[in-house]
């Protein structure tokens, strides 16, 4: 059971997309949901709010759902899964306010930035408060093996944090250097909510294993399509500000791809931009253009292709069943959003 996409973007237009998980998921993550709603009260009124600010903002809740759709794929029949669920998509709220506060964005899912309307202080704060709330979670569960991939996932992700800081803003950062910080901020997280679905489920090891690199992979090729898609124009369409990443100066794939093969003028241009932050009006347009002239984005599309098949492939681990079937589209739609 596979599902074929023009990742090159020739022929037919791709029409991946996450229905099905969604659709076979719904019972479970409406209960998911109002698992998120209890857990992010408290009588201090600013914790509700701030959190609720980014949490109904209009995520699609992948993470979460990887856990239900795993944990269901290999029979689980009891309600734990729901509870991790929960603390993944805790986790995820938690890294997204950590972020915006180091990064310093002022927008987030189209919405002004938690920490612009309630400041920093805050937004650190109340991620904190989720993080406890998903670990008590994970102790309802009884699951000490689940307890300690989440654990590690979130050590992961600070450290992946740390890492970014030391690579950011310098253009001398490799495309390994940069994989190895995607691979902790970003596919640490996919990495542990699939796993956790075949852990709680008991399922044997080397499935637990299949849905590990699942995980990684799709992670992986997620913040692929992401680093990508901040320079195309399909980020506009998909209601979304497009150049985040180079106002922030943030060093991703397309701008190493770039810098790598451009000539010693155009290496001074990202000098200029991402290490001394001298930005005029026209130089995300110039930036663009060089991407397209080293193929830098289309290169890096590619490169989430390749990481999308290995996706792909832990899977066939697994018998064929429509909760397959939805992870594997996943992967696909993961790739479309390119298209």
């Amino acid at each position: 059971m596979g599902i074929v996409i023009a990742f090159d973007g020739s022929g037919e237009k791709p029409k991946a997309s996450l229905d099905n998980l969604v659709k076979l998921t719904a019972a479970d993550m409406a209960l998911v949901n109002e698992f998120i709603l209890e857990k992010a009260q408290s009588h201090v009124e600013l914790i509700p709010e701030l959190a609720g600010h980014l949490i109904n903002s209009g995520g699609k809740r992948i993470r979460p759902m990887l856990t239900v759709a795993a944990a269901r794929m290999c029979g689980y029949g009891g309600l734990h899964h729901l509870k991790l669920a929960m603390s993944v998509e805790f986790m995820h709220t938690a890294t997204l306010l950590h972020d915006d506060v180091v990064d310093e964005s002022d927008m987030r899912r189209g919405k002004e930035a938690a920490r612009v309307i309630w400041g920093n202080q805050a937004s650190v704060l109340v991620g904190d408060y989720l993080l406890g709330q998903a670990f008590k979670m994970m102790v309802e569960t009884g699951s000490l093996e689940c307890l300690r991939i989440l654990s590690d996932a979130a050590c992961t992700i600070a450290e992946g944090e740390v890492l970014q800081l030391s690579v950011s803003q310098d253009t001398s950062t490799t495309e390994d250097a940069y994989l190895k910080v995607v691979g902790a901020k970003t596919a640490a997280l996919f990495q542990a909510a699939a796993r956790v679905g075949g852990v709680i489920a008991a399922r044997p090891r080397k499935e637990q294993e299949a849905l590990d690199s699942y995980g990684r992979n799709l992670g992986i090729a997620f913040q692929l399509v992401d680093d990508a898609l901040d320079y195309s124009g399909k980020q506009a369409e998909l209601g979304k500000s497009v150049g985040d990443d180079f106002r922030e100066r943030k060093i991703t794939l397309p701008v190493v791809l770039s810098y790598r093969r451009g000539e010693a003028k155009e290496r001074a241009f990202w000098q200029r931009v991402m290490e001394k932050g001298d930005q005029a009006d026209d130089d995300l347009i110039y930036a663009t253009k060089l991407m397209e002239r080293h193929g830098a984005l289309n290169d890096t599309i590619e490169r989430a292709r390749h990481y999308g098949s290995i996706a792909v492939d832990a899977l066939a681990i697994f018998p064929d069943s429509e909760w397959k079937a939805a992870l594997t589209e996943a992967v696909a739609f993961c790739i479309s959003r390119a298209y």
